[in-house]
């Protein structure tokens, strides 16, 4: 009777194992998926009558036309508040709360994020807002990520972070 009782608790488990060894070296393999590296792949071509997806209103100024670009919110308080909410939401993540280039997620950055304390007196708001959407490294999702309604009210705020004008 105890040898049966033995049997019955270690044989189940036992027989569990080895039955997971068994699907698990001799289980289903991705034998049909070819491992293509990205570089290797060859897209298709677009299809005929293809429309692109990014819309020409939301797209990031061009340089020159950047420059002639101007603010049309005016830096008052609530546009100030509202800037300060929208750069809680797209840039303090990287940035930091004060603008230092010291946020959470910006300090696994190599380089660190732009200090946006830092004067940038010879930035108009055109150029700024362009450098703000196309700038280097990670940024460029911004083109993206910000809705257009968002962008000037953040230059605004950019604006008043920095101590000397």
């Amino acid at each position: 009777m105890r040898k049966l009782t033995l049997f019955m608790v270690v044989a189940p488990p036992l027989f569990g194992a080895v039955l997971f060894g068994y699907i698990l070296y001799r289980g289903p393999r991705m034998t049909v998926q070819h491992h293509v590296r990205e570089f290797q792949m060859v897209l298709p071509a677009p299809a005929v009558g293809s429309v692109s997806v990014t819309p020409a209103a939301g797209r990031a100024p061009a340089q020159a036309e950047a420059a002639g670009l101007a603010n049309p919110v005016p830096a008052t308080p609530a546009a100030l508040v509202q800037g300060e909410v929208y750069y809680g939401y797209y840039c303090a993540f990287c940035h930091g709360g004060s603008g230092a280039g010291n946020g959470p997620v910006g300090n696994s950055y190599v380089p660190r994020p732009a200090d946006l304390r830092l004067p940038r007196a010879s930035y108009r708001d055109g150029e700024l807002l362009r450098a703000m959407l196309t700038g280097i490294g990670h940024e460029p999702v911004l083109e993206r990520v910000v809705p257009p309604a968002h962008r000037w009210p953040l230059v605004t705020y950019l604006r008043s972070l920095q101590p000397f004008r």
